[in-house]
């Protein structure tokens, strides 16, 4: 890493960050902080990048889900355990499709501050600055609930600390056991309209029952009793990220401390800018937003700064087109990491390219669009010979209605009915399930005909 140090992002250009007021509190926030454990460990870090190294070469698949934005007034045990018992019964439909390990990454224990299209927003003809997450101020459009508040990263910290706890609790304690989780999503297939999903539903009934007969069971293999889930976020507020960053003594390199895997959004990643910077230097996992306006000359920069070393596991590309724009800009992006002989992992963010306006008012995303991307970016791969490594969705453990479609169907008239979000809408419980059997279905059907290639 060289002369880098934590600190060296704060001489660069910075956008989508909060202008912090009383600079002597925030100074006190960033020491305070500065002493606090970090929240992962480098070992970790290492172990989710073998992970990710091996999805890379198509032998895992990244399932990485949950809030658009985490809230503070919304913090619950039943909200965490929720979202986290969802993405079990995920991994599993896909883990069973992909004939690979599923890896699991919440974005979830640091999500708490969101870029935003506009400095400012008006309402009933009164501008304040927008709301950027409860890790920076408040959803209340007030002028003082608007005010960057340097406190709230102590907040964050201490919600992130106690969330972790009850995940590595739920991963380890038998929460996590395979056939409870089984059981649940065959719950999900007995509705009519769920008739579909049955038969894979059925299939997994039917390897586990075989497991069991020949001897593989929770007393025999502890593995079905546990899971190894990591946790992610936009590496946004990098005055909480340096705070966080730590010294690993075994390798003698910079952890972020905040997250397992850190990523830099479409707006930030600016190859001179201070997101880019900060997180070239630290040794975790990066993730990479690449949208439309993604240049090849852009991630050509990128990948030089943020894997100069090429090392395989270390940076995954999340494209976000947006349904139909897929094979307009992922074809280029792929030539490109080829051309440079680039070591990646590619997944599919369906999410921020199909937000739209409903007619009821309220910002949504057509459960079908968001499936029609995901295919798009099967079927790119597909064509291009390269392995499509997994799935980025925002999603929730809780019955809300903020995505339409699915088959328990939201309509735009539902919209209002359980519409908790702050920022984007996102999957609910079902939804999510629903799309993890329609990517499996996808992913076998990529891996039958890679097979019958490589067979020729």
């Amino acid at each position: 890493m060289g002369e880098w140090q934590k600190s060296d992002w704060r001489n660069k250009p910075r956008i989508q960050m909060p202008d912090y007021l009383d600079s002597a509190a925030l100074n006190a926030v960033e020491a305070q902080l500065s002493k606090y454990p970090p929240l992962v460990f480098a070992g970790e870090a290492r172990r989710l990048k073998s992970h990710l190294a091996a999805a890379s070469r198509g032998d895992a698949f990244l399932l990485q889900g949950g809030d658009c934005a985490e809230s503070f007034d919304q913090f619950s045990a039943n909200g965490i355990r929720d979202t986290f018992k969802v993405m079990l019964q995920m991994a599993m439909v896909l883990t069973y499709g992909a004939k690979v390990p599923v890896i699991k990454v919440g974005r979830i224990a640091g999500q708490f501050a969101k870029p935003r299209s506009a400095p400012t927003e008006v309402m009933e003809g009164v501008e304040l600055p927008s709301y950027r997450g409860d890790i920076i101020n408040e959803l209340a459009f007030t002028e003082t609930a608007r005010v960057p508040d340097p406190s709230k990263m102590l907040q964050a910290y201490t919600q992130a600390a106690a969330t972790l706890n009850l995940l590595r609790a739920f991963s380890t304690g038998g929460y996590a056991d395979v056939h409870q989780v089984h059981a649940w999503t065959l719950g999900f297939t007995e509705g009519e309209k769920a008739a579909r999903y049955r038969e894979l539903a059925n299939r997994i009934s039917d390897t586990l029952d075989f497991m069991a007969a020949a001897g593989v069971t929770q007393e025999s293999a502890h593995t079905l009793q546990s899971v190894e889930f990591y946790t992610s976020h936009e590496g946004l507020l990098l005055e909480y990220e340096e705070a966080l960053t730590r010294l690993d003594s075994t390798s003698g390199k910079w952890l972020a401390g905040s997250g397992h895997l850190i990523w830099i959004g479409d707006r930030t990643r600016q190859p001179d800018g201070a997101h880019v910077e900060f997180c070239r230097g630290v040794m975790n996992p990066i993730g990479l937003k690449c949208g439309p306006s993604m240049t090849p000359e852009d991630l050509k920069a990128l990948m030089a700064k943020l894997n100069p070393a090429n090392e395989a596991g270390r940076l995954t590309l999340i494209a976000r087109f947006g349904a139909g724009n897929v094979g307009d800009h992922l074809p280029r992006l792929i030539k490109t990491v080829q051309e440079e002989g680039a070591n990646v992992l590619w997944t599919c963010d369906p999410m921020h390219g199909n937000t739209i306006k409903s007619s009821t008012g309220y910002k949504t995303r057509p459960f079908e669009s968001v499936l029609r991307e995901v295919r798009e970016f099967f079927d790119v791969h597909g064509a291009e010979g390269t392995i499509p490594g997994g799935v980025h969705f925002e999603m929730t453990g809780q019955d809300v209605t903020e995505c339409t479609g699915g088959v328990r169907a939201v309509s735009e008239e539902d919209l209002s009915d359980r519409y908790h979000t702050a920022c984007d809408p996102r999957l609910n419980a079902s939804q999510s399930l629903e799309l993890a059997f329609l990517v499996a279905e996808a992913l076998s059907a990529f891996r039958t005909k890679r097979q019958a290639r490589e067979a020729i």
